[in-house]
């Protein structure tokens, strides 16, 4: 129990419950978007953010958003440059954005340990300017998705069914990137760049196996998201281990049970209709 008598530990917590909240809703849409790979890429892109601060001596926080912004805008425009084509972005800025973090990082060789810090996360580097960013970005998602759930739902299954309905389809494509690449430049200290992505993605892939109802998957994954991520931290704090690698492994663990269950459960069933 000392733990929670530590402030890094109540700042991760509070962190962890945060990011559960909001992770679900916005690996949901990632998934029924077939954009799962988006948050390797504004994660991988991230770490120019994080080198560029640390290059000019200013906060990694706010380069990082700054660069996760920026970036998100010219997602959207590649995008629609490639429309048939549309994971082209993906690639080019993946490559493109780890490349130009590594170059800055061989500029400076005493970047590298603390960019190891964002690549694999770390509890003790979360700071109470970031909790308080993720306490405003948690609200502000879940009242957009109280909002705009709809209209949101209406554009990730039928793009042209949106349009015709009137609404923004690019702006709101825009604005959804700019909030997940936000969203991920804040949680990184946490769980780590290279290991963000599973964080947004798992929690939705688990619960879309055990609910077949939109509001009933984002329930069920900020209920597994919170296990894995309350889970993860305890058992990084006791082992000494990477929080986001724990974490992770744990969703795994999650993830493996439950289609383990799903196979036994069917094979029950069909056992049980072969006796009848």
């Amino acid at each position: 129990m000392e733990m929670f008598f530590y402030g890094f530990m109540q700042r991760a917590i509070q962190a962890s419950v945060l990011i559960s909240l909001v992770a679900p809703i916005l690996g949901l849409f990632l998934i029924l978007r077939r954009q799962s790979l988006l948050a390797d890429t504004l994660s991988h892109v991230s770490l120019t953010g994080v080198a560029l601060g640390m290059m000019l001596n200013v906060n990694p926080t706010w380069t990082n958003l700054l660069v996760v912004i920026l970036i998100s805008l010219l997602l959207e425009w590649i995008r629609n440059v490639y429309h048939s084509y549309s994971e082209i972005s993906i690639a080019v800025l993946m490559s493109g954005g780890m490349a130009f973090a590594l170059f800055i990082m061989g500029m400076n060789d005493s970047m590298t340990a603390d960019l190891n810090t964002f690549l694999f996360g770390s509890i003790v580097t979360i700071s109470p300017l970031q909790v308080k960013f993720l306490y405003v970005l948690t609200i502000g998602i879940v009242l957009c998705y109280i909002i705009f759930k709809r209209p949101m739902y209406v554009l990730t299954f039928d793009e042209e069914t949106a349009h015709t309905t009137g609404l923004p389809v690019r702006l709101m494509s825009i604005l959804f990137n700019i909030i997940t690449g936000i969203t991920i430049a804040i949680i990184m200290p946490i769980v780590g760049s290279l290991l963000v992505s599973a964080i947004l993605i798992l929690p939705a892939a688990i619960a879309m196996r055990l609910s077949k109802s939109f509001n009933g998957v984002i329930l069920f994954a900020m209920g597994i998201a919170l296990i894995g991520m309350l889970g993860g931290l305890y058992i990084s704090y006791d082992l000494g281990t990477p929080s986001g690698a724990t974490i992770v492994l744990l969703l795994l663990s999650v993830f493996a049970i439950v289609l383990i269950g799903e196979k036994i459960n069917q094979f029950l069933i069909e056992h049980n209709r072969a006796n009848d």
